[in-house]
Protein backbone atom coordinates (compact mmCIF):
# COMPACT_ATOMS: atom_id res chain seq x y z
CA UNK A 1 0.00 0.00 0.00
CA UNK A 2 2.82 2.38 0.57
CA UNK A 3 4.29 2.03 -2.83
CA UNK A 4 1.04 2.43 -4.13
CA UNK A 5 0.54 5.94 -2.36
CA UNK A 6 4.43 7.01 -3.16
CA UNK A 7 3.97 6.03 -6.63
CA UNK A 8 0.28 8.36 -6.91
CA UNK A 9 2.39 11.46 -5.55
CA UNK A 10 5.14 10.95 -8.17
CA UNK A 11 2.88 10.95 -10.31
CA UNK A 12 0.64 14.17 -9.30
CA UNK A 13 4.21 15.87 -9.51
CA UNK A 14 4.85 14.70 -13.12
CA UNK A 15 1.82 16.16 -13.92
CA UNK A 16 2.13 19.27 -12.16
CA UNK A 17 5.87 20.05 -13.57
CA UNK A 18 4.84 20.70 -16.93
CA UNK A 19 2.03 23.47 -16.14
CA UNK A 20 4.60 25.37 -14.52
CA UNK A 21 6.81 24.91 -17.38
CA UNK A 22 3.96 26.32 -19.77
CA UNK A 23 3.38 29.33 -17.54
CA UNK A 24 6.64 30.41 -17.34
CA UNK A 25 7.03 30.29 -20.95
CA UNK A 26 3.91 31.99 -21.35
CA UNK A 27 5.36 34.96 -18.62
CA UNK A 28 8.59 34.91 -20.71
CA UNK A 29 6.63 35.64 -24.46
CA UNK A 30 4.27 38.12 -22.27
CA UNK A 31 7.43 40.24 -21.70
CA UNK A 32 9.27 39.62 -25.08
CA UNK A 33 6.02 41.15 -26.43
CA UNK A 34 6.06 43.92 -24.18
CA UNK A 35 9.71 45.16 -24.95
CA UNK A 36 8.91 44.70 -28.80
CA UNK A 37 6.26 46.79 -28.60
CA UNK A 38 8.66 49.47 -26.75
CA UNK A 39 11.45 48.83 -29.00
CA UNK A 40 8.70 50.24 -31.66
CA UNK A 41 7.65 53.10 -29.68
CA UNK A 42 11.29 54.10 -29.69
CA UNK A 43 12.28 53.32 -33.22
CA UNK A 44 8.96 55.51 -34.07
CA UNK A 45 9.97 58.70 -32.06
CA UNK A 46 13.48 58.80 -33.29
CA UNK A 47 12.24 58.34 -37.15
CA UNK A 48 10.17 62.05 -36.22
CA UNK A 49 12.88 63.29 -34.69
CA UNK A 50 15.12 62.80 -37.44
CA UNK A 51 12.60 63.99 -40.27
CA UNK A 52 12.04 66.85 -38.32
CA UNK A 53 16.06 67.48 -38.13
CA UNK A 54 15.80 66.86 -42.09
CA UNK A 55 13.02 69.53 -42.99
CA UNK A 56 15.39 71.93 -40.61
CA UNK A 57 18.38 71.74 -42.45
CA UNK A 58 16.24 71.89 -45.58
CA UNK A 59 14.95 74.94 -44.65
CA UNK A 60 17.82 76.63 -43.59
CA UNK A 61 19.30 75.26 -46.99
CA UNK A 62 17.19 77.22 -48.54
CA UNK A 63 16.99 79.96 -46.83
CA UNK A 64 21.17 80.09 -47.46
CA UNK A 65 20.42 79.46 -51.47
CA UNK A 66 17.80 82.35 -51.90
CA UNK A 67 20.77 84.59 -50.14
CA UNK A 68 23.51 83.35 -52.14
CA UNK A 69 20.97 84.26 -54.95
CA UNK A 70 20.19 87.39 -53.68
CA UNK A 71 24.14 88.16 -53.49
CA UNK A 72 24.68 87.17 -56.79
CA UNK A 73 21.91 89.22 -58.36
CA UNK A 74 23.24 92.44 -56.25
CA UNK A 75 26.53 91.98 -57.54
CA UNK A 76 25.09 91.09 -61.33
CA UNK A 77 23.80 94.53 -60.66
CA UNK A 78 26.02 96.36 -59.20
CA UNK A 79 28.50 95.32 -62.00
CA UNK A 80 26.03 96.13 -64.98
CA UNK A 81 25.39 99.83 -63.20
CA UNK A 82 28.82 100.42 -62.80
CA UNK A 83 29.16 98.65 -67.03
CA UNK A 84 27.22 101.85 -67.72
CA UNK A 85 28.54 104.07 -65.81
CA UNK A 86 31.98 103.88 -67.70
CA UNK A 87 30.33 103.68 -70.40
CA UNK A 88 28.69 107.27 -69.75
CA UNK A 89 32.15 108.50 -68.25
CA UNK A 90 33.72 107.31 -71.81
CA UNK A 91 30.96 108.99 -73.91
CA UNK A 92 30.91 111.88 -71.68
CA UNK A 93 35.23 112.67 -72.18
CA UNK A 94 35.16 111.71 -75.58
CA UNK A 95 32.52 114.66 -76.01
CA UNK A 96 34.53 117.12 -73.63
CA UNK A 97 37.65 116.19 -75.86
CA UNK A 98 36.26 116.94 -78.93
CA UNK A 99 34.47 120.19 -78.52
CA UNK A 100 37.72 121.37 -76.95
CA UNK A 101 39.41 120.20 -79.79
CA UNK A 102 36.94 121.78 -81.93
CA UNK A 103 36.98 125.35 -79.99
CA UNK A 104 40.85 125.23 -80.69
CA UNK A 105 40.05 125.19 -84.42
CA UNK A 106 37.75 128.21 -84.37
CA UNK A 107 40.55 130.98 -84.75
CA UNK A 108 40.99 128.76 -87.77
CA UNK A 109 37.21 129.06 -89.02
CA UNK A 110 37.36 132.81 -88.03
CA UNK A 111 40.70 133.33 -90.73
CA UNK A 112 38.96 131.59 -93.31
CA UNK A 113 35.94 133.70 -92.86
CA UNK A 114 37.56 136.91 -92.71
CA UNK A 115 40.09 136.67 -95.73
CA UNK A 116 36.29 135.67 -97.59
CA UNK A 117 34.36 138.42 -96.20
CA UNK A 118 36.95 140.74 -98.15
CA UNK A 119 35.38 139.59 -101.73
CA UNK A 120 37.63 142.24 -103.83
CA UNK A 121 40.62 141.41 -102.36
CA UNK A 122 40.04 137.47 -102.29
CA UNK A 123 38.87 137.84 -106.09
CA UNK A 124 42.24 138.92 -107.25
CA UNK A 125 44.23 136.55 -105.48
CA UNK A 126 45.11 133.38 -107.58
CA UNK A 127 42.28 131.55 -108.67
CA UNK A 128 44.01 128.00 -108.67
CA UNK A 129 45.08 128.69 -105.31
CA UNK A 130 42.05 130.05 -103.96
CA UNK A 131 39.89 126.90 -105.20
CA UNK A 132 42.29 125.02 -103.41
CA UNK A 133 41.93 126.71 -99.94
CA UNK A 134 37.63 126.27 -100.54
CA UNK A 135 38.17 122.74 -101.23
CA UNK A 136 40.01 122.58 -98.17
CA UNK A 137 37.88 124.33 -95.94
CA UNK A 138 34.66 123.07 -97.29
CA UNK A 139 36.24 119.57 -96.82
CA UNK A 140 37.18 120.73 -93.18
CA UNK A 141 33.64 121.80 -92.77
CA UNK A 142 32.31 118.58 -93.61
CA UNK A 143 34.36 116.68 -91.13
CA UNK A 144 32.81 119.28 -87.94
CA UNK A 145 29.55 118.37 -89.60
CA UNK A 146 30.03 114.98 -88.91
CA UNK A 147 31.24 115.58 -85.16
CA UNK A 148 27.66 117.36 -85.39
CA UNK A 149 29.64 121.17 -84.77
CA UNK A 150 27.00 123.94 -86.72
CA UNK A 151 27.66 127.47 -87.20
CA UNK A 152 25.03 129.92 -86.54
CA UNK A 153 24.48 133.85 -86.52
CA UNK A 154 23.17 135.13 -89.92
CA UNK A 155 21.86 138.36 -91.23
CA UNK A 156 18.19 138.64 -90.44
CA UNK A 157 17.95 136.20 -87.76
CA UNK A 158 16.00 137.67 -84.38
CA UNK A 159 18.62 138.16 -81.64
CA UNK A 160 18.73 135.41 -79.08
CA UNK A 161 20.68 136.37 -75.80
CA UNK A 162 21.52 132.45 -75.30
CA UNK A 163 23.41 132.43 -78.86
CA UNK A 164 24.11 136.11 -79.57
CA UNK A 165 26.21 138.72 -77.69
CA UNK A 166 24.79 142.03 -79.47
CA UNK A 167 28.42 144.00 -79.45
CA UNK A 168 26.45 147.26 -81.09
CA UNK A 169 22.80 148.26 -81.85
CA UNK A 170 21.91 150.10 -85.14
CA UNK A 171 19.09 152.39 -85.43
CA UNK A 172 16.68 151.32 -87.72
CA UNK A 173 13.84 152.53 -89.92
CA UNK A 174 11.74 149.01 -90.29
CA UNK A 175 9.94 148.46 -87.38
CA UNK A 176 10.32 144.50 -88.95
CA UNK A 177 14.36 144.98 -88.24
CA UNK A 178 13.45 145.64 -84.39
CA UNK A 179 16.14 143.03 -82.46
CA UNK A 180 17.37 141.42 -85.51
CA UNK A 181 20.94 140.92 -86.49
CA UNK A 182 22.28 143.51 -88.90
CA UNK A 183 25.22 142.70 -89.12
CA UNK A 184 27.40 139.26 -88.24
CA UNK A 185 31.39 139.74 -86.65
CA UNK A 186 32.16 136.45 -85.49
CA UNK A 187 30.10 133.55 -86.38
CA UNK A 188 28.84 131.18 -83.27
CA UNK A 189 29.25 127.41 -83.44
CA UNK A 190 27.96 124.67 -81.38
CA UNK A 191 28.27 120.98 -81.08
CA UNK A 192 24.83 119.11 -80.82
CA UNK A 193 22.98 120.97 -77.98
CA UNK A 194 26.66 122.26 -76.47
CA UNK A 195 27.34 126.28 -76.92
CA UNK A 196 30.82 126.19 -78.45
CA UNK A 197 30.93 129.98 -78.90
CA UNK A 198 28.26 132.49 -78.87
CA UNK A 199 28.06 134.62 -82.38
CA UNK A 200 29.11 138.13 -81.65
CA UNK A 201 26.54 140.45 -83.95
CA UNK A 202 25.32 143.86 -84.29
CA UNK A 203 21.12 144.34 -83.76
CA UNK A 204 18.56 146.28 -85.23
CA UNK A 205 17.35 149.05 -82.47
CA UNK A 206 13.68 150.82 -83.94
CA UNK A 207 12.23 154.32 -82.31
CA UNK A 208 9.00 155.31 -83.54
CA UNK A 209 10.30 158.63 -83.87
CA UNK A 210 12.90 158.09 -86.15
Amino acid sequence: MKNDTEHTHDDIMDEEVPSTVEVEDENQLEGDDVSFEETNEEGEVDAKTTIKKLREKIKTLEAEKQEYLDQSLRTRADYVNFKKEVDTNRVVERKFATKRFIEELLPVLDSYDMAQSNKEAWEKVDQNWRMGIEYIFNQFKTVLENEGVMQFGKVGDMFDPHLHESMETINVENEGDNDKIMKVLQNGYKMHDSILRVARVHTGNYEKNN
